[in-house]
């Protein structure tokens, strides 16, 4: 019987319906085996495997050399998992539409499903032997601190007249509680943050990402996790602000153009077009990069500040006789 040994996910940054997997599988005899599959997580249907063309284990395979949110042409890694390297933690990297008990399609496809289920299994065996050991640890602890409580109860002078414990730590203890409730009711159900779709991440891309979780009323692990499923490795915020900057600047070079040179103001107004198309397609499409002729473009407007913030603090400097 075959044990896995690890399992690479991918996702198709052009058709993110396509799911990419490699299942590396060790015998009974020692020796190991790989396995490339590849299925369409349709929207409105039931998930299924279809045939392929081998991808990535057409030469070696090395899950070392693989890590969440690496892009390997138009294939995006979304999740690995080595038994070597693996801890009970790291179940809460597992995207949402890899999990069982949030994705109930994932068990149209079997081959999938039970690799999965088996990496949770192992997480809960390895989690449950942690927990037995800080319990024990906890134990002894408690029992160490009841001994010490015992001693410095006798050695210490108590008044019989006054109770135990304060009305006020009552009252602080009963606020603390209700503010504990208040702050886990203001989480997102677990339903609303599988429902969260691309379009309500788009929303606040010109937000940090600080902001958009808070706006989105999820934690930001929560957050970092539905924009791995979507393909996007850092949030775009970065992007699109610095694009703004350069839309801004070229608007009030156009109308400065305008009264000095028409042709000038037109080719000026042009390339505003061209970065503002280009701001369009980003925050369609978050996980693509800055243009190579927008980056250049962008460096020579801050060659042009530099120089004449170094111009200007010369006048400064010059003696006035």
């Amino acid at each position: 019987m075959a044990s896995l040994k690890s399992l690479v996910v991918f996702r198709n940054l052009i058709r993110p319906e396509l799911i990419r997997t490699v299942h590396m599988y060790r015998l009974e005899n020692g020796e190991e085996m790989e396995v490339e599959r590849e299925f369409v997580f349709h929207k409105e249907m039931d998930y299924e495997e279809i045939s392929l063309c081998k991808v990535f284990t057409l030469q070696k395979f090395q899950v070392c050399s693989y890590f969440e949110g690496l892009v390997n042409g138009v294939w995006l890694c979304i999740f690995v998992f080595d038994v070597h390297c693996w801890s009970s933690n790291d179940l809460d990297r597992l995207p949402t539409v890899l999990t069982v008990s949030r994705n109930r399609k994932l068990e149209a496809i079997p081959s999938l499903t039970n690799d999965i289920r088996t990496i949770i299994q192992l997480s809960c065996e390895t989690r449950n032997v942690k927990q037995c050991s800080s319990e024990s640890e906890e134990a002894s602890k408690w029992k160490e601190d009841n001994n010490y409580r015992y001693k410095s109860h006798h050695m210490s002078d108590v008044d019989l007249n006054s109770l135990p414990y304060g009305s006020s730590e009552n009252e602080e203890s009963d606020q603390s509680v209700t503010d504990l409730s208040w702050k886990k009711k203001k989480r997102a159900a677990t339903k609303d943050i599988a429902s969260l779709g691309l379009e309500d991440l788009a929303k606040y891309f010109d937000v940090p990402i600080i902001e958009a979780s808070k706006n989105l009323k999820v934690g930001l692990t929560v957050l970092k996790k539905k924009c791995r499923e979507f393909g996007i490795p850092r949030w775009p915020h970065r992007k699109i602000k610095s694009l703004d900057g350069l839309i801004s600047d070229l608007q009030e070079e156009v109308k400065r153009q305008q009264e000095e040179d028409e042709g000038a103001a037109l080719a000026v107004a042009e390339r505003q077009k061209m970065i503002e198309s280009e701001k369009e397609r980003i925050e369609k499409r978050p996980f693509m990069d800055i243009q190579r002729e927008t980056k250049k473009f962008r460096q020579d407007i801050f060659k042009k500040r530099h120089r004449a913030r170094v111009l200007e603090n010369q006048c400064r400097t010059l003696p006035l006789f």
